[in-house]
C-alpha cells in the first residue's frame, strides 16, 4: 500500500470466498496431492463453488429511515446495501465460514457502514442504539472463531461497521518509543508507515497481510515474533474506544496504580464493549541483522524440552517454532522433499533479529544441543519464512480438492503440555473416525513462556458429506478435551461465537457475570456483536 501524509491508500478486497489475494489462489502442490491418498485414502469429489453473482441473499431489513440516519453521519457513499458488499462482510475466514460461502443462499449483514473517524464511529453507535440495529465491528475480516457472524440478536437489523477508513500513523513519539495508529490500519501498512521513520512494531501473525491494528487488540493477537517482542497486548500502552454510552481514552502513563487497568478490559473484548478506534503501541528500531537456523530433533518430546529450556533461561530467539513429526512431514512435502517427509523427526525453526544476535544464538544453541537437537542449516527456516503468511492459501486449495482442513489452538503449562496434546489429538481423530472419516492431525508450538507454551493443531480429513455438521461435533469434542485437560479455550484466536459456550468453564460463573455487567453498562441495548464472547441472555 502507498503512504501519503501519514495515511495509507485503500487496500484491495480479499478473495470473497477464500483467503487473501485472488491472484495468488492456486492448485495444490503436486507433492502434497500425491501425499493425500496415503494420509486420507480416497478423496471425495468436491462440490462446484457458487459464483459471487449467483449468491442469493434476503433483502436488507434496514428501514429507509435507518439508512438515511446512518448516511447523515458517514455520508451516502459510505452506507452500502449492495449484495456484493454485504456478502464480503458476511463472516470471517474460518473453514466453516468458507464452506458457508460456497452455498447458494447465504446470510449477510443488512448493510456495510464505513465511518471516517472516531467521532463518526461514536455517532453511528448512537444511531444504531436509538434505532435498534445491531453492529458488528469489522477490521480485516480475518476472524476464525465466528466473531464476524452477522447476528441481529433481538434487533430488527444488523450492519457491518467497516473500519478501513480509519487508517494511518496518527502520532509518533520517538523519544518515548511509542506510536499511535488508527484501528483500521492493516499490518503491512502499519509497518510501512513506521519503517519510513526507521521503526517497526514487529507483530506478524499469519493473518498479518490483512488483519488490522484494532483487530490485533480486540482479539489479543499473538504474532510469530512473540518470543522476542511478546504478544500484542504487551505492546499496547494506550487505547481509544467509542462505546454506545460514551468514549474512553486510556493509557496516561507507562505505569499506574490508579485502580484496575481498564486497557485490559478492551484487549480481547472482540467489539462487545465498544469499538476500538486508536491504539498506542511500543515500537523499536528496525533490526539491522537477521540470522535463521533450523534444527532437527528425534521427536516432539525432545523438541518441547529444548523450547522449555530456551524459554526459562531467557534471551533467546525472536522466533522459535517446533513442528511435530506429522507437521514436519507435510512441511517437507510442500517444498518437494518427499524422501525426508517420510522420515521421522521434528523440526525447530529459529530466527534471530537485533544487534546482540551472537550471544543469544550461542546460548540458545547450547540448550538445543543439550536437548538432543542437531543444526540443519538455514534452509528449513528460510522455507518457513518465505511461506509463513501463505498457509491459508493451501487450506483453500485443499478445500477446492475436497479435503477438509481446519485449525484450532490452546495453551497450557510445560508440565501439562504432552497430556493436553494427546487429549486434543485423540478427540480430533476419534471424532472424525466416528463420522467415518480418516484424518491426519498435525501440531506445532509457536509461542513460548517461562511457565508453558501454546499448541496449534491443523487437521485434514476426508469427510464424505456435510462437513459443517461433522466439524461442529468434532470441534465440540476437542473443546471439551481442552477444558477437561487444563488448557485455555483460546491462546490467540479469541472467543467469538464458536468458543463462547466454553468460556464460563474457563473463567467461572463470576467471571462471566463481571463481563456481562461491563457490557450492560457500556452497551445497555446490546447492539454490539450480539452473542460474541458471552451469550446475549447473560447480558440482560
Amino acid at each position: 500500500m502507498g503512504q501519503k501524509n501519514g495515511r495509507v491508500a485503500e487496500r484491495s478486497e480479499m478473495r470473497w470466498n477464500g483467503w487473501g489475494d485472488p491472484t495468488k489462489a492456486g492448485d495444490l502442490p503436486r507433492a502434497v496431492r500425491a501425499l493425500l491418498p496415503l494420509l486420507l485414502g480416497r478423496i471425495r469429489k468436491p462440490e462446484v463453488p457458487v459464483e459471487l453473482e449467483d449468491v442469493q441473499l434476503d433483502a436488507s431489513a434496514l428501514l429507509p429511515a435507518d439508512i438515511h440516519a446512518f448516511a447523515d453521519v458517514v455520508g451516502t457513499g459510505h452506507v452500502d446495501v449492495s449484495s456484493e458488499a454485504r456478502i464480503r462482510h458476511a463472516g470471517g475466514r474460518s473453514t466453516p465460514d468458507l464452506l458457508r460461502r460456497r452455498r447458494l443462499h447465504q446470510t449477510a449483514p443488512d448493510a456495510v457502514v464505513r465511518p471516517g473517524d472516531h467521532d463518526q464511529v461514536a455517532a453511528v453507535l448512537g444511531v444504531a442504539a436509538a434505532r435498534g440495529v445491531a453492529v458488528i465491528p469489522f477490521g480485516g475480516g480475518t476472524s476464525v472463531v465466528g466473531a464476524l457472524d452477522p447476528e441481529r440478536g433481538s434487533h430488527h437489523a444488523v450492519v457491518s461497521l467497516d473500519l478501513r477508513r480509519l487508517t494511518g500513523l496518527l502520532r509518533l513519539d520517538e523519544v518515548s518509543g511509542e506510536a499511535v495508529l488508527a484501528a483500521g490500519t492493516a499490518g503491512p501498512d502499519a509497518e510501512a508507515l513506521l519503517t519510513a521513520h526507521g521503526y517497526e512494531l514487529g507483530h506478524y501473525p499469519q493473518s498479518f497481510r490483512y488483519a488490522t491494528i484494532g483487530g490485533f487488540a480486540a482479539a489479543r493477537s499473538s504474532g510469530q515474533n512473540s518470543a522476542g517482542h511478546g504478544r500484542f497486548d504487551t505492546m499496547v500502552t494506550g487505547i481509544r474506544v467509542a462505546t454506545p454510552t460514551g468514549d474512553i481514552d486510556l493509557g496516561r502513563s507507562p505505569g499506574s496504580a490508579a485502580g484496575p487497568d481498564l486497557i485490559r478490559v478492551f484487549l480481547g473484548s472482540e467489539g462487545i464493549f465498544g469499538v476500538i478506534t486508536e491504539v498506542r503501541v511500543r515500537i523499536h528500531p528496525i533490526p539491522r541483522e537477521r540470522v535463521l537456523e533450523s534444527w532437527s530433533f528425534p521427536d516432539f518430546t525432545a523438541g518441547v524440552d529444548a523450547l522449555r529450556q530456551v524459554a526459562q533461561q531467557g534471551g533467546g530467539p525472536t522466533v522459535i517454532r517446533l513442528s511435530d513429526e506429522a507437521e514436519t512431514a507435510v512441511s517437507l512435502a510442500q517444498v518437494g522433499r518427499i524422501g525426508k517427509a517420510l522420515s521421522k523427526g521434528a523440526q525447530v525453526v529459529t530466527v534471530y533479529e537485533g544487534d546482540d544476535i551472537g550471544a543469544r544464538r550461542a546460548r540458545t544453541s547450547a540448550s538445543l544441543v543439550a536437548a538432543g537437537g542437531t543444526s540443519s542449516g538455514a534452509s528449513g527456516a528460510e522455507d518457513w519464512l518465505d511461506g509463513r503468511f501463505d498457509g491459508p492459501y493451501l487450506r483453500d486449495a485443499l478445500l477446492d480438492a475436497g479435503v477438509f482442513c481446519e485449525t484450532l489452538e490452546t495453551a497450557t503449562t510445560w508440565s501439562n503440555l504432552h497430556a493436553l496434546k494427546s487429549a486434543v489429538a485423540a478427540a480430533l481423530r476419534n471424532g472424525f473416525s466416528d463420522a467415518g472419516a480418516k484424518s491426519y492431525v498435525m501440531c506445532h508450538v509457536s509461542h513460548i513462556y517461562p511457565t508453558g507454551a501454546s499448541l496449534y493443531f491443523t487437521v485434514l480429513a476426508g469427510i464424505r458429506s456435510d462437513p459443517l455438521a461433522v466439524w461442529a461435533r468434532v470441534k465440540t469434542r476437542a473443546n471439551d478435551a481442552i477444558i477437561a485437560t487444563g488448557g485455555t479455550i483460546s491462546h490467540h484466536h479469541a472467543v467469538g461465537r464458536d468458543h463462547a459456550p466454553w468460556l464460563e468453564q474457563e473463567i467461572g460463573e463470576t467471571g462471566v457475570r463481571i463481563l456481562a455487567a461491563i457490557k450492560r453498562e457500556l452497551d445497555p441495548t446490546g447492539i454490539l456483536n450480539p452473542g460474541a464472547v458471552i451469550s446475549a441472555d447473560r447480558t440482560r
